[in-house]
């Protein structure tokens, strides 16, 4: 197939019920089912060359994390946080009615698959995370934070799908095919032109970061990664600015041993889009 289903799930938290999109691709009844998340700003039609290439060995879903794409936005910023996001995702899990799933997460999407399978009883049985670690380089983060949440118009989609292509060179080389495809659902009509999908509170719990919250939230990680028990491959852009070597070359060497495979000319993050890229993922899924 080459379109997925969307669908929803309504989830639970401290504000009330919300309804979380997700994308589906593959045959319905296929027990093995692949979840892959996105990164912080983006949707789950980021993965749509990935989902389309297992699409025939699994039943791909593809959500998007609440405040982005087609799933609510929250009143309060606050729920914007990796704990809520898990807690969704086991939602999410109960409606697909599976007992095991493999997990590809990029960046936000590797921290919630890493909350996910740290868990007791976890059914993640394989985990992919793509250019994310226990240690996120505070540089990164600013980084981020200076254009996280700006409400900004553009008269057209190619208007904006060149900022993005401007604020995304971490992503590596792209055909302008490639691009369109990954930018064409980021954005949403809005009177104009149009505006990115996402709710632009998701910048709130971002800007409250210090460099003390962050190594707070590091030792954290480290203990859930050092928890870990499922086969895991941790992706890397060889000039990452997120995630450092130091900290991949630790993650192969504690919790899991990850094995770790690196991406030439590519930063923050890769796309998982080239054809090698996906190559890389199909096998280790297999």
């Amino acid at each position: 197939m080459s379109e997925p289903r969307l669908h929803h799930v309504q989830c639970l938290s401290a504000s009330g019920l919300h309804r979380m999109a997700y994308w589906e691709w593959g045959e319905r009844a296929n027990p093995r089912v692949l979840v892959c998340v996105h990164g912080l700003s983006r949707q789950g039609r980021d993965f749509d060359a990935l989902a389309r290439a297992l699409a025939g060995r699994y039943r791909v879903i593809c959500p998007d994390v609440m405040g982005r794409g087609r799933s609510d936005w929250r009143p309060d910023p606050a729920l914007y946080q990796v704990p809520i996001y898990v807690a969704d995702m086991v939602t999410l899990l109960a409606r697909l009615d599976v007992e095991r799933v493999d997990w590809v997460g990029t960046s936000m999407g590797g921290l919630i698959g890493l909350g996910l399978a740290a868990l007791p009883h976890s059914p993640v049985a394989r985990l992919v995370l793509n250019d994310v670690g226990p240690a996120i380089e505070y540089p990164a983060l600013q980084r981020i934070g200076s254009y996280l949440g700006r409400r900004m118009r553009f008269a057209d989609m190619a208007e904006g799908a060149a900022h993005l292509r401007e604020i995304s060179a971490g992503f590596g080389p792209h055909s302008d095919a490639d691009w369109l495809a990954l930018s064409r659902p980021m954005f949403v009509p809005a009177e104009g032109g149009v505006r990115l999908h996402y709710d632009p509170a998701i910048a709130a719990p971002f800007a409250a970061l210090t460099p003390e919250l962050a190594a707070a939230g590091e030792a954290a990680l480290w203990h859930a990664y050092d928890a870990l028990n499922c086969p895991t491959l941790l992706l890397r852009g060889a000039e990452s600015d997120l995630l450092s070597r130091a900290t991949a070359e630790a993650m192969t060497q504690r919790g899991p041993r990850a094995l770790l495979h690196e991406f030439a000319g590519v930063g923050h993050a890769p796309t998982l889009v080239a054809p090698e890229q996906v190559e890389v993922v199909r096998h280790f899924l297999k």
